[in-house]
């Protein structure tokens, strides 16, 4: 005589969903909200605080100011518009820049982090 659990019937059984506990529907989810939350606070709340930071730096730039690019070319802020700036890099030399390819000042840690980081 085999026991129940090894037949057919007893392994249908045995993998059956287990009786209701009376576990309410919330506190189901709560380890869903809990990861969206951790998510939240370690990953897209920095990353605004970092974009709003870039945007005030950029909002700020004057002509004149001493800059570095994101590539890592030097420069004085000569002229200014809504999308680019055009940077004097040497003795009439002048590159026209995106606004958003301008890294930090001269001298200080940059504003724009790495994209390899």
């Amino acid at each position: 005589m085999t026991p129940m659990l090894f037949t057919e019937a007893g392994l249908v059984l045995a993998m059956a969903a287990p009786a209701d506990t009376g576990v309410s529907p919330w506190v189901q989810f709560l380890p869903f909200i809990l990861v969206i939350a951790i998510f939240y606070f370690v990953i897209l709340l920095p990353m605004k605080r970092r974009q709003k930071k870039v945007q005030q730096f950029l909002d700020a730039l004057q002509v004149g100011d001493r800059v570095i690019t994101t590539s890592g070319i030097y420069g004085t802020i000569t002229r200014m518009n809504d999308r680019s700036v055009q940077v004097q890099i040497a003795d009439k030399v002048r590159i026209e820049v995106a606004r958003t390819a301008i890294g930090g000042y001269q001298g200080q840690d940059p504003i724009v982090p790495d994209s390899t980081q």
